[in-house]
């Protein structure tokens, strides 16, 4: 059997019928492969409609010193130079408002170069396109800018944040996008430009093997994940007995010596 062949199993077939460009596996790869997928959403969302993307990346890594990273989910950057973050989140634990700020203040931090004046800070934009009504007004979009309070004017430091509320449906370009954003067969869906994204990645041979081998890279990761917390938790009990030498416990569990003395380190004196 070949490698395609056995990537293209009934259970993953089966999970990519049911992928909607609200599942981030399937949006970065329509996104990233064809920049006026993102072109439409953002004139769309951020009611442009003149804007035009430069460029597009997803999956985008980001790290500070206190060494807590960031994932992106697409990061495009249009022809005002504005940097424009867009996450997708079916959880409303993942679109926290402190999330949200953190994102915004991740971006910043990659803007500018050393020395550099804070003046050629672009503008940013954070957007999270969420599955259901995370804020909780009835609102197809909220968008969350600071302001001076006493004055109500806006601050205007060139940060904004937006959320775009993915349960909205009427036949506004939004209402139809949220629409689109929905569902699982291209035939359904209401933009050409998604739809023929959609049906390249679940229609043909070609991108539903990469769609495939996406879903068997993340199952991949997930079996590592859980292996790794089992070695971890096997090296915690072994902490606790006392009884035998780090290196030991380092060769039982799988985990290497340094990150042994990092788990003892964290356990109750």
């Amino acid at each position: 059997m070949t490698e395609e062949k056995s990537l293209r199993s009934p259970e993953n077939l089966a999970r990519l019928a049911r992928m909607r460009l609200m599942d981030d596996d399937l949006m970065t790869r329509c996104f990233e492969s064809d920049p006026a997928c993102m072109e439409l959403v953002l004139r769309i969302v951020l009611d442009m409609p003149e804007l035009t993307v430069q460029s597009v990346r997803t999956q985008v890594s980001l790290g500070n010193l206190t060494e807590r990273s960031l994932r992106l989910d697409v990061v495009a950057v249009d022809s005002e130079g504005r940097t424009i973050n867009v996450e997708i989140q079916r959880s409303d634990r993942g679109a926290g408002r402190r999330r949200a700020r953190f994102h915004s203040s991740m971006l910043d931090s990659v803007l500018l170069q050393k020395s550099e004046d804070f003046q050629r800070l672009p503008e940013t934009w954070v957007i999270f396109i969420t599955e259901r009504d995370v804020l909780g007004r009835g609102e197809p979009l909220y968008k969350v800018e600071r302001c001076i309070l006493n004055t109500g004017e806006l601050f205007d430091d060139g940060a904004h944040i937006l959320y775009v509320n993915g349960a909205f449906r009427d036949d506004s370009p939004l209402g139809r996008l949220m629409h689109d954003f929905s569902c699982t067969r291209a035939a359904d869906m209401h933009y050409s430009v998604l739809a023929g994204q959609v049906r390249y990645f679940k229609e043909t041979i070609e991108g539903s093997d990469t769609m495939c081998r996406v879903m068997e890279e993340m199952c991949e990761k997930e079996r590592k994940k859980e292996r790794e917390k089992n070695q971890r938790t096997s090296a915690r009990i072994m902490l606790s007995d006392g009884i035998l030498p780090l290196e030991k416990i380092s060769q039982y569990s799988g985990l290497s010596i340094e990150e042994v003395k990092r788990l003892r380190g964290t356990l109750p004196q």
